[in-house]
C-alpha cells in the first residue's frame, strides 16, 4: 500500500512520518484490497488546545475511498483515532461485502 504524507503549514520530523506510516500500515491487517492512504496533518490556530489535526483518505476497490478526520491535542494522538475510526469503517464495508 502506497502512503502519502501531506503536512500543512509545518514540516513533519521523520519520527512523526514514520509514526504515522507505521499506523496506517497496520491497515492492512483488517482488508487486503488497500490501494492507498493519502494522511494530511494541519495545525488549527497555534494558541489553542487540541489544535492537531490528521484526516485520513483510504482509497478502496469499488466503494471509491473512506475518510476519517479527528482532532487532538498531539499528531499522534489524532492519527491513533482517526485510524480507530478508519478500521470500524473497514469492518463495515467487510460486512457489507459479505451480504453481498
Amino acid at each position: 500500500m502506497e502512503i502519502i504524507i501531506n503536512s500543512v503549514h509545518f514540516d513533519a520530523d521523520n519520527k512523526l512520518v514514520e509514526f504515522v506510516n507505521k499506523k496506517v500500515n497496520k491497515l492492512d491487517t483488517f482488508f487486503d484490497g488497500i490501494i492507498n492512504a493519502e494522511v494530511t496533518l494541519k495545525v488549527l490556530k497555534p494558541e489553542t488546545a487540541k489544535n492537531k489535526i490528521s484526516e485520513i483518505k483510504l482509497s478502496i476497490p469499488v466503494n471509491g475511498y473512506l475518510f476519517a478526520k479527528k482532532q487532538a491535542d498531539t499528531f499522534e494522538e489524532a492519527t491513533d483515532l482517526a485510524v480507530d475510526a478508519i478500521r470500524k469503517q473497514l469492518g463495515k464495508y467487510k460486512e457489507k461485502l459479505k451480504n453481498k
